[in-house]
Parts: C-alpha cells; sequence; structure tokens
C-alpha cells in the first residue's frame, strides 16, 4: 500500500469515526501534499514523502514550544494531537547506537577531518537517514563527532 493509499484509508476511517481532530490533520497533511506535488509537477516518491513529513514534524514541534512560551494551552493540544498523527506515518525512529554508526561511517566516506567539513558529512548523511531521525539532533551529533 502507498502512502497516498493509506493516507485516504486513514481519512475515510476519520470521517466515519467522526474523529474531526484526526481528519483534520489528515486533510491538512494531504493537502500540502498535493500542493507539493504541483510545485514539482510530479507526484512524490517514498523518500520526497518523508522528506516533506520531516519538515511537517519540525514545524508542529517548533509550533508547540512557541505556544507553549506564549502560554497557550488550547493551540498545544491542537499541534500535539497533528503531530500525533504525522508521526503514524513516519517510520520507526533510528536508536543512538545506530545514529552514531551511520554518522561515523559518513565521515570516514567524506574524509572530514574538522567542523568545517560538517556541511560535506550532513550531506551524504541526510538521504540516509530521513524520516529515521531528527535534523536536529543529528546536526549536534555530527557537530560533537567533528569537534573530538
Amino acid at each position: 500500500m502507498t502512502f497516498k493509499n493509506k493516507l485516504d484509508q486513514d481519512m475515510i476511517l476519520a470521517a466515519k469515526a467522526t474523529d474531526k481532530m484526526r481528519l483534520s490533520a489528515l486533510r491538512l497533511l494531504k493537502n500540502g501534499l498535493h500542493n507539493r506535488e504541483i510545485d514539482l509537477k510530479r507526484e512524490l516518491n517514498e523518500a520526497e514523502f518523508l522528506q516533506y513529513l520531516s519538515g511537517m514534524v519540525k514545524q508542529r514541534r517548533d509550533s508547540i514550544e512557541q505556544f507553549d512560551k506564549g502560554g497557550r494551552p488550547d493551540l498545544v493540544a491542537k499541534e500535539e494531537a497533528e503531530l500525533k498523527v504525522i508521526q503514524e506515518f513516519m517510520p520507526t525512529q533510528m536508536s543512538e547506537a545506530q545514529l552514531d554508526e551511520i554518522i561515523a561511517e559518513a565521515v570516514r566516506e567524506t574524509g572530514a577531518a574538522g567542523v568545517r567539513d560538517m556541511g560535506k558529512v550532513m550531506k551524504a548523511l541526510m538521504p540516509k537517514v530521513a524520516g529515521k531521525a531528527d535534523g536536529k539532533t543529528v546536526g549536534e551529533k555530527v557537530k560533537l563527532v567533528l569537534s573530538a
């Protein structure tokens, strides 16, 4: 089952169950996906879909943080519910050990010597971990490895 089919099936189930919050989040996801395909003038492949989902997860986390600082628990709850639905479409997250192993491999592949080579390492690394690890966490770990 493709990600689009799963999205459509989940929307139907949410509509039948009259789960308005879930249906709203799924519609948001589908509309964003549709707009992205219009921009590209083609359908997204699985890797691009995961990259899109990662961006949406990042947006939700940033919004939750900002709404929490602003004292808006109602909006925090809404964003958390959307985040939960979006994460259902994400693959399982990498463990710390797996991530460390992939970072070490990327550093060897690129021949990175210091923090100045962080861009090269991230460029080689991100396609491998897209959707499976948080980009911010990956960046912090790469920085630690390169500065050691």
